[in-house]
């Protein structure tokens, strides 16, 4: 089956959405998919809407995710919630900031991998390749920082989301 995964990670300049969605692709490349990528970057620089969409599959074609075609959105801002809204599908998860516990995560600026612990929960990508993603892409000071802070994502989504095949 040629099933293609969509994602788009949505949030603000500065709170790390492209990095992650470097991770993200990186970790779906390393795990053996196909893998496109998109950004959007607004008025980033100034705290503007940021978005970026990543597709991966046996065959990606576009690196753009259609409005209403997004089987994750994950959303690092409250405030682009709604903005993001669109395109997810009307079966799709939503993953907002709030699935990380208040005050869980040492760094702020590690938010960003604590949702990408989130988001690999429910996808068929093993954690090795995202641990070995945002090793590659992160300084070697900051992976245990950002080690703990996916781990936290993580079970915030299992205990979430139960997915099935997660303990």
């Amino acid at each position: 089956m040629n099933k293609v995964t969509n994602i788009v990670l949505g949030g603000l300049g500065g709170q790390g959405v492209l990095t992650a969605s470097d991770i993200l692709a990186d970790a779906a490349f390393r795990a053996g998919f196909d893998v496109k990528k998109s950004e959007l970057h607004g008025m980033s620089q100034r705290g503007g809407s940021v978005s970026s969409d990543v597709r991966y599959g046996a065959r990606v074609l576009s690196p753009m995710v259609t409005a209403g075609e997004a089987d994750f959105l994950l959303v690092l801002e409250p405030t682009q919630v709604d903005v993001n809204r669109p395109v997810l599908k009307p079966d799709g998860v939503l993953i907002a900031i709030e699935i990380i516990p208040e005050g869980a995560v040492k760094n702020k600026k590690s938010l960003n991998v604590a949702m990408l612990g989130a988001l690999s929960a429910l996808l068929d990508i093993p954690e090795a390749a995202w641990l070995d993603a945002i090793h590659a892409r992160l300084a070697a000071k900051l992976h245990r920082l950002n080690d703990e802070s996916f781990a936290i994502g993580r079970a915030a989504a299992i205990q979430r989301f139960n997915p099935p095949g997660q303990t």
